[in-house]
Order: structure tokens, then sequence, then C-alpha cells
């Protein structure tokens, strides 16, 4: 039992991880209907200007910070490349991001190499009704949880949340009322980058990093957003827990292998199931 719930606790935090990224899925598709298959590219280069930054001697926090912040730029400059140009549909802003993903690879392994790479994190552990949690582990759990309030007020309670939600519910609407849809687009991707880069210097001391990490982080992120129909950040954030869940267990019980292949199996029976719930509309013939 004791194993069991150490299971649970560590698959929270690796979730938590997978929320943030599916999170900034959620916020770019939401605002522009674009899938962003770079996003897990933002959390790649942030875990591994942390690891960089914190070689160079430079104190936790501010490496940490300076590396969202790049991140945050790195969703900037693919919304650029994305949306950035008036007229571009969903499907060619797609493609871009798969471009620049490809582009992020080349980019990485110039500046860092193709050995993985990991930062020092919070060292020691916290027992929770008799199963031990590691103390970075914890910290990953409760910045997701600020992060997703934060998430909730900025949307909720700002002007400029409440223009990215507008953009999301009526474009058409938001340029009347002289909101600058292609500026929230490109906020958004920016969002994006900045969630996608807090899940990189958290995940960075759990797990080495490298060029290729993104792999798994989009499969995990994205199946997490298709949970959430790519819309629901709460339900986003259930499905992602779910995944980290599942995965935890299947390491911890013999089957780490197999993690991939067990998120690309939720992720399909969650698009089945999804599809269920919202068949496609026929169009009457004209």
């Amino acid at each position: 039992m004791s194993a069991f719930l150490t299971y649970l606790l560590n698959g929270l935090a690796v979730g938590c991880a997978i929320a943030l990224i599916a999170s900034g899925l959620v916020v770019i598709h939401r605002v522009t209907g674009v899938v962003n298959f770079a996003q897990g590219t933002f959390a790649v280069v942030a875990g591994l200007c942390a690891s960089s930054l914190l070689g160079l001697g430079l104190p936790h926090g501010a490496s940490e910070l300076a590396a969202v912040l790049a991140a945050a730029v790195a969703g900037l400059l693919t919304g650029l490349a994305a949306v950035g140009r008036p007229g571009t549909t969903p499907l060619s802003s797609l493609i871009v991001t798969l471009g620049v993903g490809v582009l992020a690879y080349a980019v990485e392994i110039v500046l860092w190499g193709d050995q993985p790479r990991s930062a020092l994190g919070l060292a020691g552990s916290v027992t929770v009704a008799g199963a031990r949690i590691q103390t970075q582990h914890l910290l990953v759990i409760v910045v997701t949880a600020v992060a997703f309030v934060a998430l909730a007020l900025f949307f909720g309670r700002t002007y400029l949340g409440k223009a990215l939600t507008a953009c999301a519910s009526n474009p058409y609407a938001a340029r009347v009322v002289g909101i600058d849809v292609r500026r929230m687009g490109l906020l958004a991707f920016a969002l994006g980058g900045l969630l996608g880069g807090l899940a990189g210097v958290l995940v960075t001391p759990m797990r080495p990093i490298s060029f290729d990490t993104d792999v798994t982080l989009i499969v995990n992120g994205f199946a997490a957003a298709v949970f959430g129909a790519l819309t629901r950040p709460v339900i986003t954030l259930g499905g992602a827990l779910l995944l980290g869940v599942a995965e935890t267990m299947a390491a911890g019980y013999g089957y780490g292998s197999h993690q991939l292949e067990i998120a690309l199996g939720l992720m399909l029976v969650v698009m089945i199931v999804q599809a269920g719930r919202h068949p496609a509309i026929s169009q009457e013939p004209t």
C-alpha cells in the first residue's frame, strides 16, 4: 500500500508537468484554432537553458526565470512564423509548428549537443500518509496548482484575459469591438511558451532532458489536451493527472519501457470517446 501511494503521488507530479504542457496547447488552440506541435520544444529550450545557466553559476530562481522567459520568446517567435501572416489557415500554421520543432532540433544540437542534461532541484523528500515523495515532485504539484489558479484569474478578471477569451469565442465580433486578433494570437503563443517553459524547468531536475525529449512531452501533452477537447483547461488537467499516474504506475510495476505506448493508447481511447460525444454535424445539401 505504501508503494502504491508513493507511485500515486509521484504520478500526480508527473501529471502536473504534463498539464502545464497541455494547458499551453489549450490556450493557443482556443485563441487561434492552431494545434501547436512545437509546444514540447518550449519545455526543452527552458530545461536546457536552466541547466546551462545553473552550470555557469547563476543562482536558482534567476536561472529558472530566465529560462522560462527564453521559452516565452521562443513561443512568440513560433507564433510569428505560424500566425503572424494574415490569412494563414490553421492547417498551414500546424505544419509550420512541425517545421519549427524540426528546426529546433538542429539549433539545440548546435548549442547543447545531443547528450541529455539535467539540473539540480530541491533535495530531500517528504512523507505523506506513509508514502515518500521527493521535494521536487511536491514543488511541481504546488507550482502547477498556482499556475492554474493564476490562469483562471487572468482569463476571468483581467481585460487582456477577457480579450483573449473573446477571440476564442468569436473572432469576428472581437475585431468589430477593436480587438487585434492577430496580436492576441501572438500573445497566446507567448503564453503557451511560458507554460511550456515552466514545465521544462520543473521537469529537468526530475529526469534528464535532451533535444528529442519534446516527442514524449508533446505526445503526453496532446493526449491530455484532447481529453479536454483542446478547449477546457480543468478537464485537461484531469486528463494530464490520469496520464501521469498511469505512466508512473506502469513504471513502478515493471512496465517502464511501455510508458509512451500507454500514453498513445490512452490518447486513442480518449479521441474515440470524444468523437462519440461530439459527432460530426452533417451538412444539408444545398
